[in-house]
């Protein structure tokens, strides 16, 4: 390791961490930057939101309700070619992270698009990639 860097122990982890001994050279920069830095909650939210849709079943649920069509489990489980059991436990998922939203009418759950950021994300990947 070189002079320029120490080792330090987070108290909260045992993750080390290496801090530059150098000076800092745009110190207002740094300290504005740090000050916008979200919370440690809000960044757990949108890595546990990018986990979500880092799953093509997912990800092939939000492509099919993006245009803002409901859809029932069944129907889902149909688009995705999976059972209604996997297809439920996707939509569970993605509903527990505010992602859709479901109502239920009678024994039928039907979903629908609540965060037309992920939407949107899923449509914007596909057109970068695609």
């Amino acid at each position: 390791m070189s002079d320029s860097m120490k080792t330090k122990t987070s108290p909260n982890s045992a993750v080390v961490e290496e801090l530059c001994n150098v000076p800092c050279f745009k110190e207002d920069l740094v300290r504005k930057l740090r000050k916008e830095l979200p919370s440690d909650d809000a960044l757990e939210d949108m890595r546990a939101t990018f986990a979500a849709l880092a799953d093509g079943s997912r990800l092939k649920i939000l492509y099919a309700l993006k245009g803002g069509e409901e859809l029932c489990v069944c129907d889902v489980a149909h688009v995705i070619g999976m059972t209604v059991s996997t297809a439920s436990h996707h939509l569970r998922k993605l509903r527990d992270l505010k992602v859709l939203k479901y109502r239920n009418d009678g024994k039928m759950a039907y979903y629908s698009i609540r965060s037309e950021f992920a939407a949107q994300l899923v449509s914007d990947a596909l057109q970068e990639v695609g």
